[in-house]
């Protein structure tokens, strides 16, 4: 196990390597200039000694290699630099951003277990009859519906025309959180709907299954005491994928929400080629999705003995 932590944090770091050089090597490229950005927005008489000057002071004057190593070296001490718009460390203005992000994963992702589950076991056991068609259905339409459609949608409906819910809002609250949560939501339930479905059905054809109701025991009995938690393992691997997508902050949705989370802020990070926001933000979103991963798969090894067993 401890050999596995090991190669799993090595992988872990290039990833991470990896990801940030692109990143850096994209933004590097990108046509535009931070340093005028900044200083138009600043609405200051631009000069050419003024944007050298600028230049030199943020360090992007350096060749690429040199502004990586820099950043880089930087960040392994925890100081991912300056953001050019909001004049702030990144970190402090990435924490500023998560508790936003953090309350919209932790709605969508009990919304998500609140319906997806239910819909998907009656789903199996009616299969071919009309609660299996329905289900299948509203899974349908959820897969093929654009999120920020469904969004906006929503905002007219809740939003404008019944006046209930906030067009735009700058507070994190759960109240608030609604709207989106459930758009983000949508999407996910209609995938884990058909997953949880074919996973019990695979199931409920199982021999242990057969045998259960030979010696007796209810369908219910033998759904929550066998079915369901021999279901609950190839699970794991989609409900830790929508937590990574999650926590990197769904940009479209908090956009079309206004919703203050990291991925309105990394929107607004490229808009006024905030580099040095860019990177925070793609650093926050691979280490958390490569941690939630190596969270599930040592999940497998707590949860299945036959795995334990053979990494023995």
């Amino acid at each position: 196990m401890f050999k596995k932590t090991l190669q799993h944090l090595g992988q872990v770091l290039v990833t991470v390597i990896g990801v940030t050089f692109l990143t850096f090597s994209l933004s590097f490229l990108a046509p535009g200039d931070p340093v005028l950005m900044i200083l138009e927005t600043a609405d200051t008489m631009v000069s050419q000694e003024l944007i050298d000057h600028t230049r030199q002071e943020l360090g992007l004057d350096k060749p690429f290699l040199v502004q990586y190593g820099n950043w880089l070296s930087h960040a392994v001490q925890g100081d991912l630099g300056m953001s050019y718009s909001a004049k702030k460390p990144v970190v402090d203005k990435m924490m500023e951003a998560l508790p936003g992000t953090l309350m919209l994963a932790s709605v969508t992702i009990v919304m998500l277990l609140v319906i997806a589950v239910p819909m998907g076991v009656i789903a199996a056991i009616y299969q071919n009859k009309w609660p299996d068609y329905l289900f299948r259905g509203i899974a349908f339409i959820g897969i093929s519906i654009p999120a920020f459609w469904l969004g906006l949608m929503l905002l007219y409906i809740f939003g404008y025309k019944l006046g209930i819910a906030p067009i735009a809002t700058a507070t994190v609250s759960l109240k608030n959180a609604i709207l989106p949560a459930f758009t983000l939501a949508f999407t996910l339930i209609s995938k884990f709907m058909r997953q949880v479905r074919l996973v019990v059905l695979e199931e409920i054809n199982k021999d242990y299954a057969v045998g259960a109701r030979a010696r007796g025991m209810t369908n219910t009995e033998i759904m929550f005491k066998h079915i369901l938690l021999n279901a609950f393992l190839p699970l794991l691997t989609i409900f830790g994928m929508s937590m990574g997508w999650l926590l990197g902050g769904v940009a479209v949705v908090e956009m079309v929400f206004s919703w203050p989370g990291l991925g309105k802020m990394a929107v607004q990070a490229i808009t006024f080629r905030d580099y040095p926001l860019i990177e925070g933000f793609v650093l926050w979103a691979s280490i958390a999705y490569m941690l939630i991963n190596g969270i599930i798969d040592y999940s497998y090894t707590l949860l299945d003995p036959r795995l334990r067993r053979g990494s023995k």
